[in-house]
């Protein structure tokens, strides 16, 4: 699923729309050159469907009205009820590290608004962390299509949301299309079929980065990568610098060795679960990322990186064997 290769070639890429969403930059990659403008329109469409019904960051949204629903149960949208259960298995399968209740835990640490509005010498208000309720007492019946959130408590997607975005995305819009296609939502990367060498795709600390100045290109036939850190997304409260992932036990930004966790999955969904989980994990995430058998790449504090079940080597990293701090 993940090779490497040491430059992004044009001859790798037919087609590329890219432009700003969520608060980050979002691109579709198609091998039918006719497919570009119907990739971009269901990509926009998806997009704004998809904030409609889980963005904390509008009032209007379905999961901010079940948030101030008092407690009651509502009735959501199928689309809410795939992405809660999504949130949910996540939260399930990653023993809690990656929670959809930290929404109130995001805002006290001053992430209320989208991060294409925040400034990075931004300073919030000091509040004391706490741990976070807990996705468990979040209650989905997923047949009537009912959503109840105890009252007090604010749901934040943000990180599962994305991911599934970028799954249900690509595999749109190359059904529509018929074409091979790349999804990436700032980092999230979601491949459904690809060119005969690959989908070529960088990885660094900043999705932004140009092809030229990323860390490393891996190449990708098929599922998807997610790449999770603790750089790009951050500001300041009081004298401190603040990230967006939460460690939910504390209800404070994770405290934790690694800067930057690239997971290659078969689903972006999976992929991201498992380097948001590795962030809030520390150094257990090691042995846990290997235990999970995905290719992943960790890149520690100290500058090292750490390679894991298959993904390749970075040429100045060879002489670090596989799984192990430098």
């Amino acid at each position: 699923m993940v090779s490497k290769t040491s430059a992004i070639t044009r001859s790798d890429i037919v087609t590329r729309r890219q432009f700003a969403a969520w608060g980050c930059i979002v691109s579709v990659l198609t091998t039918e050159p006719d497919a570009s403008d119907v990739a971009e329109f269901l990509l926009r469409e998806d997009l704004n469907t998809v904030e409609r019904a889980c963005s904390r960051f509008r009032m209007d949204a379905e999961i901010m009205l079940a948030s101030r629903a008092n407690g009651r149960a509502i009735v959501v949208s199928q689309l809410l009820v795939d992405l809660i259960t999504v949130a949910l298995n996540v939260a399930r399968i990653t023993d809690g590290a990656v929670d959809p209740t930290v929404g109130s835990a995001l805002v006290d640490l001053g992430y209320d608004r989208d991060f294409a509005h925040m400034s990075k010498n931004r300073t919030a208000r000091i509040a004391k962390a706490q741990p976070v309720p807990g996705w468990t007492c979040v209650e989905l019946d997923k047949e009537k299509r009912l959503l109840r959130v105890p009252a007090g408590v604010l749901l934040d997607l943000g990180s599962t949301a994305k991911a599934f975005t970028a799954d249900y995305c690509a595999t749109r819009i190359a059904e529509v299309t018929g074409s091979a296609i790349l999804v990436n939502l700032g980092g999230d990367v979601a491949v459904r079929g690809a060119p005969p060498q690959g989908w070529p795709v960088g990885v660094a600390l900043k999705s932004s980065l140009s092809p030229q100045d990323v860390d490393v290109v891996v190449l990708l036939q098929g599922g998807g990568l997610a790449s999770s850190g603790t750089t790009s997304r951050t500001w300041r409260q009081g004298e401190r610098e603040v990230h967006h992932i939460i460690d939910p036990t504390t209800g404070d930004c994770a405290s934790t060795c690694w800067r930057l966790v690239s997971v290659a999955a078969p689903t972006c969904v999976e992929a991201n679960a498992a380097s948001t989980a590795a962030i809030v994990w520390g150094e257990s995430a090691i042995d846990r990322l290997r235990a999970m058998g995905l290719p992943s790449r960790l890149v520690h504090e100290n500058g090292s990186v750490v390679v894991l079940n298959g993904w390749p080597n970075d040429p100045e990293d060879l002489d670090v064997r596989e799984g192990e701090v430098a």
